[in-house]
């Protein structure tokens, strides 16, 4: 089964999609409340494994198995999306692209070792890519880049999670020190490393709001989060489920979690560690089963023509792995009310974190 990549435009009216093809689908909120394929972005030659659209800028960049990204630019005049070379320099498939905040560069991970700051060059009217390869080892596979712009954080399978400072002399950064980074760093300076407790690919990654924690999931089904006051002390919890492969805060003291188990979980952070909050996918229980005997069961079965092993029920409203997730909107004090999430089943689902608070008895967070 397929996967999508999935991202919202700035009025969430439109919708870009890539679903393990080399195209991308820009769909458009109709007044039947449904999307419907706008245009298709035919550019690339294997298929499109991430998505990101800049909302201020309005600028959409998709990377690709053919080693190459583009940033997609909206003609006015046309109506139609425009691509933009980008100049990666990898040998190996793009696996993952994410604009910075403040949209002037974004980050490529791929399959080559190597990270790929990319910025635009207006003299040759192309982006043009900078390199961090030391000290990683493996494919990247989820970059989060911090509020301030200048830093980084990556996961990959070489079983570890990386800070790189990612400031740009040829953009003019002025970095400012903090506590990931106590003294100003050159560009690619490896500023902070974490091992995963027992030995699995970094499928997530994400700085909270402020930038002062870091949470991490990785394929040993593990949760981590560090605070940069003290990075030596890594809160890790062993999640009885299947492993996340994504990650998403919700405010400085919680993060939604999804992945293999179908589900998006949230997670609550205090200076004691970070601890299981709650299920969001919330089913209500059919009313009137009751208990039935073993001889009602047994006429059941045979009744439907049916074995004891015919399969599991999937209960979720994902029914394969979750491999995306959004933010949609925000409250004034910037936590996350409304999220996305899309999966392996083809599904891009929308939660609403009043709503499931109600349904849950009250989720503070």
């Amino acid at each position: 089964s397929s996967g999508i990549n999935a991202e919202y435009g700035g009025d969430l009216s439109q919708l870009v999609v890539s679903n393990s093809t080399p195209h991308t689908h820009i769909m458009q909120l109709g007044k039947d409340k449904k999307f419907t394929t706008k245009e298709v972005l035919e550019q690339h030659l294997e298929r499109v494994t991430s998505v990101d659209w800049a909302p201020r800028s309005n600028r959409i960049v998709t990377c690709a198995g053919d080693r190459n990204a583009y940033v997609w630019n909206y003609q006015e005049d046309t109506g139609y999306w425009k691509p933009c070379l980008v100049l990666l320099r990898i040998n190996r498939a793009a696996t993952y692209v994410q604009w910075s905040p403040n949209e002037d560069r974004f980050a490529v991970g791929s399959g080559a070792r190597l990270l790929s700051i990319c910025y635009f060059d207006p003299e040759h009217n192309w982006w043009v890519s900078k390199h961090i390869k030391k000290p990683i080892r493996s494919t990247i596979l989820c970059v989060d880049w911090h509020p301030s712009n200048h830093l980084i954080a990556i996961g990959s399978c070489d079983f570890k999670c990386r800070v790189f400072c990612a400031a740009l002399k040829e953009l003019g950064d002025k970095p400012q020190t903090s506590n990931w980074m106590p003294k100003l760093n050159k560009f690619g300076t490896l500023l902070a490393e974490f091992d995963t407790t027992n030995s699995g690919w970094v499928h997530g990654v994400g700085f909270s709001p402020s930038g002062e924690q870091l949470a991490w999931v990785a394929h040993d089904a593990s949760v981590n989060v560090v605070n940069s006051a003290s990075l030596t002390k890594v809160h890790t919890i062993l999640t009885p489920s299947l492993p996340y492969s994504c990650l998403l805060w919700m405010s400085e003291m919680s993060f939604v979690a999804a992945g293999f188990g179908y589900c998006p979980d949230l997670y609550t952070v205090s200076a004691q560690g970070v601890s299981f909050t709650a299920k969001l996918d919330v089913k209500k229980e059919k009313s009137g089963g009751g208990e039935m005997s073993a001889m009602a069961r047994f006429q059941k079965l045979d009744v439907q023509g049916q074995t004891g092993n015919a399969g599991t029920t999937v209960t979720t409203t994902h029914e394969n792995c979750i491999t995306e997730i959004r933010a949609m909107a925000r409250d004034a004090s910037g936590t996350v009310t409304k999220f996305a999430t899309a999966g392996k089943d083809g599904r891009l689902v929308t939660w609403d974190m009043e709503s499931l608070s109600a349904a849950l008895g009250g989720l503070s967070l």
